[in-house]
């Protein structure tokens, strides 16, 4: 199966991105999908080996579920590598004069189509953006 790919760019500096990217109360502000859903809890273990984890809830309370997973590659400022269940994922940071582009490439699962798939995770993505730019700003 092919993989997926999704990214943003954002203008801002390396330093902030990547910081909003990869700490805890950061990661609860941005990652959903959408404005029912929402990260509860959220550890980051940022090192080859390191763990992490967030806690993903529908505000409802109807479903939850852990998004959580090891590291398998740090590179500051530049890379994060890892594998969640079966399947790897890896997040770029490449700095340009339109600001930083993050590019953020997972293996799919089978059980939703790979278009909901790239929609979601864009959309997360999105989220992210508009946290570090109003954090920014």
């Amino acid at each position: 199966m092919s993989m997926i790919t999704v990214s943003t760019t954002i203008t801002a500096p390396l330093a902030e991105v990547w910081r909003a990217y990869t700490t805890p109360a950061d990661i609860m502000q941005w990652n959903a999908a959408s404005a029912d859903w929402h990260t509860t809890a959220a550890t980051v273990d940022l090192r080859a080996g390191g763990r992490f984890s967030s806690r993903m809830e529908a505000k409802d309370g109807s479903f939850g579920f852990d998004f959580e997973g090891e590291y398998t590659e740090i590179v500051p400022h530049e890379l994060i590598a890892y594998r969640f269940g079966e399947r790897l994922a890896s997040v770029t940071f490449t700095s340009s004069h339109d600001g930083v582009t993050v590019t953020v490439t997972f293996e799919p699962e089978t059980e939703h189509p790979v278009e909901m798939q790239r929609d979601g995770w864009q959309a997360i993505l999105d989220n992210f953006k508009r946290h570090v730019i109003g954090s920014v700003s």
